[in-house]
């Protein structure tokens, strides 16, 4: 893949940072709103691939984001495995406790650990598209040489 043309990689820099930032306002309103961390990590992988399609193959050489995707997939993870079993290191026989305080209903912060679960299960969900789509681009290129 070589890329498109300038119009479309000008307009595609401009839409990927505004598709980012909603899949960021998805995931941390998740709790209140509908959506929450898979469908943030969706958007969030969308704007990665937005800029992969409109700069080609060669774009994903210079940023590296092949290896680092598995990074933070693994992390994210295993964040989120870490999350579920702290209720049990607080001697409660609950999986998954929200332990942490709760605010006031409808406010951002107000709904204990549940938003730590939707930011890295959405840095989780993204990391795996993106990856699965690099794999995809990857058999792709090896297919055709």
């Amino acid at each position: 893949m070589k890329g498109m043309t300038i119009i479309v990689k000008k307009t595609t820099q401009l839409i990927a940072g505004m598709v980012f930032l909603y899949g960021i306002y998805v995931i941390i309103h998740g709790h209140l709103t509908p959506g929450g961390g898979f469908a943030g990590g969706v958007i969030l992988a969308g704007s990665f691939i937005l800029l992969i399609l409109s700069f080609g193959s060669d774009f994903i050489r210079l940023t590296k984001e092949e290896a680092g995707s598995t990074l933070y997939e693994n992390l994210a993870i295993l964040v989120v495995i870490v999350l579920a079993v702290s209720g049990l290191l607080f001697g409660t026989r609950i999986f998954f406790l929200n332990w942490l305080p709760k605010g006031t209903v409808g406010e951002l912060v107000s709904a204990g650990i549940l938003p730590l679960y939707n930011i890295f299960v959405g840095i989780e969900v993204a990391a795996s598209i993106l990856t699965i789509f690099l794999a995809l681009v990857i058999f792709k290129e090896e297919s055709s040489q």
